[in-house]
């Protein structure tokens, strides 16, 4: 219901993956943008070991969020430039907290084990994971080892 060229930013976290065809939506997006806008998409990566468990989620029908694929970093920016944007930036991200902390939550859930959403009190190992994640990032390896990455486009 917006009108062309409404807003400066458009931001979206954990929507696109689960459109079929998300070219309309990308369409969309560039079109309540002003010139020189940014769209900001933020979608699962597809070559991580969270794909592989949300795919046997999927499969069992036991997955909370329904129906969703993932993208490559390729894939992603393809499909923003395809939309007419160009892509101004590019970044990937772990989950926090992370993959195999949230795993053993769930896992121990139905022994009932409860976990709290997020450790407290690693002390070291937080702030060296804090760390890590933070030079990684700089890395354009972060593209294909994070669990989630994104694409920032400019409507030119």
């Amino acid at each position: 219901p917006f009108a062309e060229g409404t807003f400066d930013v458009v931001f979206h976290q954990g929507l696109l993956e689960h459109f079929r065809d998300p070219r309309p939506l990308v369409r969309d997006n560039r079109r309540v943008l002003k010139t020189g806008g940014h769209v900001v998409i933020d979608v699962p990566q597809r070559w991580h070991i969270y794909t592989v468990g949300k795919k046997i989620m999927i499969a069992l029908n036991r997955w909370f969020a329904g129906w969703e694929t993932e993208f490559s970093i390729r894939e992603l920016s393809r499909l923003v430039e395809s939309e007419g944007f160009e892509v101004v930036g590019r970044f990937g991200d772990w989950m926090v907290p992370g993959f195999f902390y949230r795993a053993l939550r769930y896992g121990l859930r139905p022994l009932g084990v409860t976990l709290p959403r997020r450790p407290r009190g690693l002390g070291f190992l937080s702030r060296a994971n804090d760390a890590w994640r933070k030079m990684f990032r700089r890395s354009p390896l972060s593209y294909w080892t994070f669990a989630m990455i994104g694409v920032v486009g400019k409507k030119v």
